[in-house]
C-alpha cells in the first residue's frame, strides 16, 4: 500500500503560500491556533498530517486527525447542538455555562478535550468504557440542566509510514508517495461495537432525548454504512433516546479554495436510525458460498 499526504499543518500539500509554509515551519495547527498535538511516537515531534490519500487513481483524501473535524472554531459542535436542541445557544466550557445561561436565557455546557474536561463516569467492569468524545448539555435560563446529547468522532487509522513524505514537505514542499495506508477494517471492528454499546447506555439516560451522534469523514461514513449492509439495512427513524445519527463531514467547494486558505468542511450526508437497527445489521453476517477454503486449497495445490 502507498499514499500521499493531502493536507499538512492544515493546508493543502500543494499550497506553497507564505501562510502554509509558516504553519509548517512553526508546527502550528490552524484549527486550534496552537502547536499540533498529533505527535510522532519515535521522533517525538508534531506530525502535522491532517489528511491522507491513497496512491490509487480517484482515491479520496481521508481525514486522519480528529482535530481537522473541529475546523472553523469547532463549528461541528455548534452544528450538532442545533440539531439536538433545535435552538441556537452559545457554547461554553463545562460549568462556566451555568452563569452564562442565566445571563443569556440558556447556554450549552461542553465537555470534551480542550473544553470542560472529561466527565467523571463510573468505571465499567471488564472491557470497554462509557466515555464519549463530547457531551453537550443544555442549561436553561435558570441555570438548570434540561437535556444533553453525546458525540463520538472517528477519523481513519493509518498503516505503514509517512516519514519520507512528511520530510519532503518540510524540506521542499514537495509531494512524494510513502508506504502510508488506510486501515478501514480496524475502524469498522472498533467503532461499530462502541456505537452499539454507548447508544444502549445513553438510551437509559432520562435527559438524553436525542441519542448519540456519530461524526466521521465521508469516506469513513460510507465504509461504516457499507459494513452494516447499507442504509436499507438500517432504516431512518426520527430523533429519540435510542437514536444513532450518522453524520458525514468533508470538504465542500474544494475548487474555490485559494492558496493560503483552509479547505472548508461541512455536512455532506446524514442518516438517523436506532441502536437496535445498527445491532441487527452488524450481527447479520453475509456468508460466502460453501467450500471456499477447499477451493482455495485446491487452487494452491494443483493449479498451473
Amino acid at each position: 500500500m502507498s499514499g500521499y499526504i493531502s493536507e499538512f499543518f492544515g493546508y493543502r500539500a500543494e499550497d506553497r503560500s507564505e501562510t502554509a509554509l509558516r504553519a509548517a515551519a512553526k508546527k502550528i495547527c490552524p484549527f486550534t491556533k496552537a502547536a499540533c498535538v498529533k505527535i510522532l511516537s519515535r521522533a517525538q515531534v508534531p506530525s502535522g498530517v491532517c489528511t491522507i490519500r491513497q496512491k490509487t487513481s480517484g482515491s479520496p483524501s481521508v481525514i486522519c486527525c480528529p482535530i481537522r473535524i473541529y475546523a472553523d472554531n469547532y463549528a461541528m459542535l455548534h452544528d450538532i447542538a442545533y440539531k439536538a436542541f433545535k435552538q441556537k445557544f452559545n457554547l461554553y466550557a463545562g460549568r462556566i455555562a451555568v452563569a452564562k445561561a442565566k445571563q443569556e436565557g440558556g447556554a450549552i455546557a461542553v465537555f470534551g478535550k480542550g473544553w470542560g474536561g472529561e466527565l467523571r463516569l463510573p468505571q465499567r467492569k471488564g472491557t470497554g468504557a462509557y466515555f464519549v468524545d463530547w457531551v453537550l448539555a443544555r442549561i436553561d435560563g435558570h441555570g438548570n440542566l434540561v437535556e444533553f446529547t453525546a458525540i463520538e468522532v472517528q477519523t481513519i487509522d493509518t498503516t505503514g509510514n509517512y516519514q519520507t513524505a512528511r520530510k519532503a514537505l518540510i524540506d521542499n514542499r514537495e509531494i512524494v508517495s510513502d508506504t502510508v495506508g488506510l486501515n478501514w477494517e480496524n475502524v469498522n471492528k472498533r467503532i461499530i461495537p462502541q456505537l452499539i454499546y454507548k447508544g444502549q447506555v445513553l438510551q437509559r439516560e432520562d435527559l438524553c432525548k436525542s441519542g448519540l451522534f456519530f461524526v466521521s469523514p465521508k469516506p469513513v461514513h460510507d465504509r461504516v454504512l457499507e459494513r452494516l449492509g447499507g442504509k436499507e439495512k438500517i432504516p431512518s427513524f426520527p430523533y429519540q433516546p435510542a437514536s444513532i445519527h450518522f453524520i458525514a463531514y468533508d470538504v465542500i467547494s474544494p475548487n474555490a479554495c485559494k492558496d493560503g486558505e483552509i479547505l472548508p468542511l461541512g455536512i455532506i450526508e446524514e442518516h438517523c436510525t436506532t441502536v437496535y437497527k445498527v445491532q441487527e445489521a452488524f450481527s447479520a453476517v453475509t456468508l460466502p458460498e460453501g467450500n471456499v477454503y477447499r477451493d482455495a486449497i485446491m487452487h494452491s495445490l494443483y493449479s498451473d
